[in-house]
């Protein structure tokens, strides 16, 4: 019999191994997986075999009653696909019930990017009087100057940059690595924190490739990058809603509106497919859109 927990920890296997995902990914596809399963055997449905189209739109329903949004919606909806076309796959079974089940739709959410003014706000509003203060320097100089992720930006190893031939070498999504350009201000105050901060501290064998560090000399978090930005935006009174990652729909947006290639901003950015990428374009419109009505005398 196909039982749930054991098709489940196949599928945690499939997707490490298989399709390379990230620990945080792999663990949002088996929390989507894991909600139908419950709801499953509520309803007296003990193997994934059982599950048919009715009882997908029964648990939809239910989940949309519960008030989550069209995005999470979605979300949940994709990840029980994928558990299915991997049970296809496996010929574990012959029938996806899946196949007619359509996402919700989205409604058009472009990503909030900085003006090249604002990024400057945000840098000048750095106190340069402490240690940390050079080092968040050097990290606002690289979140714009690379496009990167927040993990991509914590995990950066010093010997992953090549200063000299000046690009850095990112370890993204599913261990996928990429060469990414790194601009002369990034790596002037990389070195000044290096060299003025850095190399002054202890610091273990453990942590002793990664470059950027808390003040114990160890890895900084994700929430503590957060945490720089969200108080730089409070000091210069930034109404936008910021996090690390408007720096890289920034960097993006830029390379854009200055007439970079779509494809080299995918490859920079590591996204798989270029449809990904594709949003900046929609973003790019938008702002045009905006400024014709903000300022032309004839929309007025």
């Amino acid at each position: 019999m196909l039982i749930w927990e054991t098709q489940i920890r196949s599928f945690v296997i499939y997707l490490k191994i298989e399709k390379s995902l990230s620990e945080n990914t792999v663990e949002a596809y088996i929390r989507d997986v894991n909600g139908l399963k419950n709801y499953s055997l509520q309803i007296g449905k003990n193997s994934p075999k059982d599950i048919e189209f009715n009882d997908l739109t029964n648990y939809i329903n239910q989940i949309n009653e519960l008030g989550i949004s069209a995005r999470s919606q979605a979300r949940i909806i994709s990840g029980i696909k994928a558990f299915y076309k991997y049970l296809v796959l496996e010929d574990l079974i012959i029938n996806d019930p899946t196949e007619l089940v359509e996402l919700p739709r989205l409604p058009d959410k472009l990503p909030v990017f900085l003006s090249v003014e604002e990024i400057d706000l945000l840098i000048s509003a750095i106190d340069l009087s402490t240690n940390e203060g050079h080092r968040n320097k050097a990290i606002i100089e690289t979140l714009y100057s690379c496009g990167l992720r927040v993990s991509e930006l914590v995990n950066l190893k010093i010997s992953d940059c090549f200063f000299n031939d000046n690009y850095i070498k990112v370890t993204g999504k599913g261990n996928k690595q990429r060469i990414v350009p790194i601009s002369n201000n990034a790596i002037s105050e990389i070195n000044f924190y290096v060299l003025g901060y850095r190399n002054k501290m202890e610091i273990t064998n453990e942590y002793n490739n990664i470059l950027f560090l808390n003040r114990r000399g160890k890895t900084l978090t994700r929430v503590m990058i957060f945490t720089i930005i969200k108080e730089l935006a409070t000091k210069i009174d930034l109404k936008k809603n910021i996090s690390p990652h408007t720096f890289r729909h920034s960097f993006a947006t830029h390379l854009l509106d200055g007439g970079a290639d779509l494809r080299a901003i995918q490859e920079m950015l590591g996204h798989e497919s270029i449809t990904t990428t594709e949003i900046y374009t929609h973003l790019d419109k938008e702002y045009l859109r905006e400024t014709i009505i903000n300022f032309h005398p004839r929309a007025k």
